[in-house]
């Protein structure tokens, strides 16, 4: 069993699905580090641009990196390292990266 959970090891990068970018050309990439109790333990990066998403029930910390994820209620939440934010499943987010964001992320998480 691991211990020890790299998160600084890279993660590939892809181009973000062209019909959810708002602007510049953002990369996004994952690496799934562990599995705990059914729920992933895992890394996620995205490169500066500004990109849509609809989330995933997920808890994340945020290691590096600055961004602003806005909700369709109108709440901006401002991210920078060690950032803790709860998504629900089916929250519709805008995702502005100003300088490469960094998390590590939680997912099947019971609610």
């Amino acid at each position: 069993m691991q211990r020890v959970l790299d998160t600084g090891q890279p993660c590939p990068l892809a181009p973000v699905e062209p019909s959810t970018v708002v602007s510049g050309d953002p990369r996004t990439g994952s690496r799934a580090l562990a599995a705990v109790a059914g729920a992933e333990v895992g890394v996620w990066e995205m490169t500066p641009g500004t990109a849509t998403d609809v989330e995933v029930d997920e808890v994340f910390v945020v290691l590096s990196g600055s961004a602003s994820v806005e909700f369709d209620d109108g709440t901006v939440l401002e991210l920078g390292p060690s950032s803790t934010v709860r998504l629900r499943a089916g929250d519709r987010t805008t995702w502005t990266v100003h300088e490469t964001l960094r998390k590590v992320y939680f997912t099947g998480i019971e609610a």
